[in-house]
C-alpha cells in the first residue's frame, strides 16, 4: 500500500467531534491524521488498524503513540469496505518533538501482511493530515 497526502479532501467527521480534536491539537500537541482507503476491486476489501501503530521521527528515537482511533476497528477484527466504495477515518497520535520535521507512520502488526507504512511524511505547521490509502 502507499500514501498520497491530499490537501483538500472531503471528509465526513461530525464538525463538533472535529473541533473537539482540533482544539485538543492545540492544546496537547496531538497529531491527526484523516484518512481515506478507497476500494478500487470487484470484491469486499478489509481494513483494520493495529494498537501497535506509531509516528517515528526521522532525527531521534521518539515515537508518538496513536491515541484514538474513529470509524475504523482494531485488529483483531475486522471493518469491510464494499467494491469501489471508500472508508474514511481518523486517527490520533501523541505529539511529535517540535524539531521532528520529517515522521514515518508505522503500523507494527507482527508477522501478518497489508500493514500501514508510510514514509518521509514531510511535518506541517497543523499537526493535521490528509491521506489517501492506494
Amino acid at each position: 500500500m502507499g500514501i498520497e497526502i491530499i490537501t483538500k479532501p472531503k471528509v465526513e467527521i461530525d464538525p463538533s467531534i472535529l473541533k473537539e480534536f482540533e482544539m485538543s491539537v492545540h492544546e496537547k500537541g496531538q497529531v491527526i491524521f484523516h484518512c481515506m482507503y478507497h476500494n478500487q476491486y470487484n470484491f469486499e476489501a478489509a481494513i483494520r488498524i493495529w494498537r501497535t501503530t506509531y509516528l517515528f521521527d526521522h532525527h531521534s528515537d521518539h515515537k508518538s503513540e496513536m491515541v484514538h482511533a474513529e470509524k475504523i476497528v482494531f485488529a483483531p477484527q475486522w471493518q469491510l469496505v464494499w467494491p469501489k466504495s471508500s472508508s474514511q477515518f481518523t486517527l490520533i497520535f501523541s505529539g511529535l518533538p517540535k524539531s521532528c520535521t520529517v515522521f514515518d507512520f508505522v503500523e507494527e502488526s507482527g508477522s501478518e501482511s497489508g500493514a500501514f507504512i508510510f514514509r518521509n511524511i514531510p511535518r506541517n505547521s497543523a499537526d493535521v493530515y490528509y491521506a489517501r490509502i492506494v
